[in-house]
């Protein structure tokens, strides 16, 4: 996809995530990359038994009907669903991303359980909707509803998978359509996952022509370019040739594909690799949260600016990123995250403004971890799902007291936030004059302005920032100017 269409693309869906319109529709190529098996993957001991190749069936739904008529029921089908998605795997960091976007709708074919699993890591209270029955019985206090219109593996007597289950799909699971109906009206969606050969995109976007009617929503799919053969690959120029002729065939064949979408009302964004995808929700994290500040610092000794200018700077700091209405996540550091809270709730209560569970997510950092997890490891992750709540993170003083030696030392969690957010590519805004780690890391942005903020504007703020001098006024009125100019801010 061209970069103006990229563009338009991420304007566009961050702005309906902002309004709460937002949706996301996962495939089984989500899946997959945490071990999971595709449509052939699952159907290949199937087709076996019928005497076909998996690898020349493009009609995958009829294969599974077949094996019912064969069997005359379906117990092979639901014992392959059950060993196929219930095996142990890790969620892959699509799935990750995804749940830190502000979602309250995610609709998905797969069976498995990972984006459930995700989204309740990301500490969402999560619905589960894998009935008609379940339809009807709401979650007390859901902020994130996951529709699994196909069904789970925990019923795969139920689910759907065979030609004669998506005929009749309407007769068992119509409260399904009529919600899928009224998102797709409503709501913008994402659809993930789905590649041009799987047969569940087939059906869903004829249910969606019929669904829609004349109501055209704008929608987006992420979808994957075939493959271009390399002539080294092959020993025979006759190979290569059959294999070019291939992906030139199946190239037209997507290029009309992408065409054919727009009658549904939804543009393709092309990838050229499945890491790609990645890339996108990262960038939709990043600009969905710039709202949302992430608060880094701790302190022992206040110098070198002093206990009182330390604690007025971050009030201030706090009181002004409210009053922009700008959203702050912290861990609480020792010393410093007290003195956040107080600058917050002072801007809150002066606005009347008594919910601040919406403006503040606030989350120390306990002393003991799971069962059979180390602490250092549980800390990492800790930070991990704050800072990918966040799209900027601030980062001030950062030292300790190393108990072994009696010593104030670096504090290294400050220094492992950053390189999280450097990771995450998230803007990282230290105040050097602050001090010890907050100045390291200063020096380390300040000598890279252009990798850290390529959009540039922010060189004379950031000698604002590294200045022991500057008032806390001049301070904050910098972080303020950065802000602007990465427009997290008006």
């Amino acid at each position: 996809m061209a970069t103006t269409q990229l563009e338009s693309f991420y304007k566009h869906f961050v702005k309906a995530m902002h309004e709460g319109n937002a949706a996301i529709f996962a495939g089984a190529g989500l899946s997959k990359a945490s071990g999971f098996v595709d449509w052939k993957g699952l159907l290949k001991e199937i087709a076996d038994d019928l005497n076909l190749n998996i690898d020349q069936e493009t009609d995958l739904i009829a294969v599974a009907q077949y094996h019912h008529n064969k069997q005359m029921n379906r117990a092979k089908l639901d014992r392959l669903i059950v060993e196929a998605f219930t095996k142990d795997t890790a969620l892959s960091d699509n799935h990750r991303l995804l749940a830190n976007l502000p979602l309250d709708t995610v609709w998905t074919t797969n069976y498995d359980k990972l984006i459930e699993q995700a989204f309740t890591e990301a500490h969402r209270r999560v619905d589960v909707k894998k009935t008609p029955e379940n339809l009807q019985h709401p979650l007390p206090e859901r902020n994130v509803t996951i529709y699994k219109m196909h069904g789970d593996v925990d019923s795969p007597q139920d689910a759907v998978l065979t030609r004669e289950d998506y005929e009749t799909y309407d007769l068992h699971r119509e409260l399904f359509s009529i919600k899928l109906k009224g998102d797709l009206i409503g709501k913008t969606f994402l659809f993930v996952g789905f590649s041009f050969t799987d047969p569940n995109i087939e059906y869903i976007l004829s249910r969606i022509r019929g669904l829609r009617g004349k109501d055209k929503g704008e929608h987006y799919c992420v979808m994957r370019w075939p493959e271009k053969p390399a002539r080294t690959e092959f020993r025979q120029v006759r190979g290569y040739q059959a294999a070019k002729a291939r992906y030139e065939y199946d190239r037209t064949k997507l290029e009309l594909r992408i065409a054919d979408l727009k009658r549904y009302g939804i543009d393709a964004i092309m990838v050229d690799e499945y890491s790609d995808l990645t890339k996108i929700l990262a960038e939709l994290n990043r600009r969905v949260h710039l709202r949302d500040i992430f608060f880094s610092g701790s302190t022992h000794t206040y110098e070198p600016l002093g206990e009182p200018r330390l604690d007025d700077l971050c009030r201030r700091l706090a009181r002004k990123l409210i009053d922009s209405g700008l959203n702050i996540v912290s861990g609480v550091g020792i010393g410093l995250g007290g003195k956040v809270i107080v600058g917050a709730m002072e801007a809150l209560y002066a606005k009347h403004y008594y919910d601040a569970t919406s403006r503040l997510f606030l989350r120390p950092f306990p002393e003991q971890p799971p069962a059979g997890m180390a602490l250092k490891d549980f800390w990492t992750r800790y930070r991990k799902e704050m800072i990918a709540r966040a799209g900027i993170c601030i980062f001030v003083s950062g030292n300790k007291l190393d108990a072994s030696t009696g010593e104030v030392v670096e504090a290294d969690g400050v220094v492992e936030e950053f390189e999280i957010g450097s990771h995450f590519g998230k803007y990282l805004i230290p105040i050097g004059a602050t001090g010890h780690a907050a100045r390291k890391l200063w020096q380390r942005v300040s000598s890279d302005l252009d990798r850290y903020f390529p959009e540039g504007g922010v060189k004379g703020h950031f000698k604002v920032l590294g200045k022991e001098t500057s008032t806390c006024e001049e301070l904050v009125d910098a972080v303020s100017g950065i802000l602007k100019q990465v427009k997290a801010v008006s």
